[in-house]
């Protein structure tokens, strides 16, 4: 397994055929995968110890919870996959939920859990036909029993290391099952409302959680640049926060019985900048942070803003550079085997991305190993400008990252910005074929 991965991680690609090069390689890959004895959840197990280990050295991790489905080549509906997108359009392929630890910075640590499974019997049906099925099944019988498993898992893994969690979930997880959950972890929490949902009041009439909000004060604002979108415009947006105590009056629909949850609920709204035409930006969040100062606003605000990270994970595993949905695999057994080794290193190139992007001056060293250090310099050198000087020094890890790309095709400000994981991912093929070399050839002590 561990040559597995490291191959991986030398030449990301989806198919084992794209990655193993030699025969035997190839064969002893497909035997690991294809084998009873391994599975998903054990790799699974394994990179979360490693990820909770790392968070325990810092004084908290972010935990960002997402799902994703990955569609799959399943002509004969013979692999044990289930429906994936749109039911009309027939697709096939596996469903996971993902648990990705962040520095506070934003940094990947690794993935803490991946919940895998199969939508089977799966059939269009109205909203009322939903809302009736909710109400008769318990949450663990529901999709809703994934997100709760995922919870678990890293509050488990966090708890043996002694780390410290701050979980960020988006509008799929406001509901009552998971916001429970999430306050029995005893770790902080943000959640992005998707509900007005109804306040305890008392012996008074009803009162709903928007209503009270935006009645409440300003609290204070501040400027958030805005990238283009297909849907929105670029501009500096002027955002107004306003934060209230509140008490959730949770509804569980099938038992009928009600609990209150205290949360601190945390709007950010854009005013006065948004183009005629657009929506302007709004986040109602809810956490179980303190909140009684504007910094403490932000806090929970900056914090839910890296939730991001874990989609970008999903884009360079999916298509970006591991290209997980190319395999060909046969069994769902084999293929999450396979796309949880892929996540790893779809980590990793995640992290040199983002270490070069919000920590450049921190030496090469953190992230690459000194043998890619060495065949990263001689191979600058071969391709160096004309005036260009390459000291033998240690580069820094934003220095490297940009020779890394410039392997896989990156041009600099003509690109359209920093090195993307596509480029670094293209790199890293080639600066691991010389790093080996290099370790081959190079005195112990260079």
């Amino acid at each position: 397994m561990l040559q597995m991965v490291t191959r991986a991680a030398q030449r990301p690609a989806g198919t084992v055929t794209a990655v193993f090069s030699k025969g035997r390689e190839r064969q002893g890959a497909y035997d690991f995968l294809e084998s009873k004895y391994v599975n998903a959840a054990s790799l699974s197990f394994a990179a979360g110890r490693a990820a909770a280990e790392r968070a325990a050295r810092l004084r908290f991790a972010f935990v960002a919870i997402d799902g994703t489905s990955l569609g799959l080549t399943d002509q004969l509906e013979a692999k044990g996959f289930g429906s994936v997108g749109n039911l009309d359009k027939g697709g096939r392929g596996l469903k996971v939920i993902n648990a990705l630890g962040l520095t506070p910075e934003g940094i990947p640590l690794g993935m803490f859990s991946q919940i895998w499974w199969a939508r089977r019997n799966a059939k269009k049906r109205t909203k009322q036909e939903k809302k009736n099925d909710a109400r008769r099944r318990d949450a663990a019988d529901k999709e809703t029993g994934h997100w709760l498993e995922a919870i678990d898992e890293a509050a488990s893994r966090a708890e043996h290391a002694g780390a410290a969690l701050w979980f960020l979930l988006d509008r799929e997880a406001d509901g009552q099952d998971v916001l429970s959950k999430l306050a029995a972890t005893g770790h902080r929490f943000t959640v992005r409302g998707s509900w007005n949902r109804r306040l305890d009041a008392g012996e008074q009439s009803p009162k709903y959680l928007r209503d009270v909000i935006e009645k409440t004060a300003r609290k204070g604002d501040y400027f958030l640049n805005v990238a283009a979108s297909p849907t929105r415009s670029a501009r500096c947006a002027q955002m107004v926060v306003r934060w209230q105590r509140v008490t959730l009056r949770l509804l569980d629909p099938k038992t009928r019985t009600i609990r209150l949850l205290p949360v601190n609920a945390v709007l950010t709204r854009e005013q006065g900048t948004c183009p005629v035409g657009e929506e302007p930006l709004d986040w109602l969040l809810l956490t179980n942070n303190p909140v009684s100062t504007l910094e403490e606003a932000r806090d929970v605000i900056d914090g839910y803003a890296k939730r991001w990270r874990v989609e970008e994970l999903h884009k360079a595993w999916k298509t970006g550079a591991c290209n997980v949905e190319q395999t060909q695999l046969r069994t769902m057994r084999s293929v999450t085997v396979w796309a949880t080794i892929l996540a790893s290193v779809a980590v990793r190139i995640e992290r040199l991305k983002l270490l070069s992007r919000t920590e450049p001056e921190l030496p090469a060293t953190v992230e690459l190993s000194m043998p890619e250090i060495g065949a990263l310099i001689l191979l600058k050198r071969e391709n160096k400008k004309r005036n260009e000087v390459i000291p033998d020094a240690i580069p820094s890890i934003g220095q490297a990252t940009v020779w890394i790309a410039e392997l896989g095709g990156y041009t600099g400000k003509s690109s359209g910005g920093p090195p993307g994981s596509i480029t670094i991912r293209r790199g890293l093929e080639q600066l691991q074929v010389a790093a080996r070399v290099y370790a081959a050839l190079a005195p112990p002590e260079k």
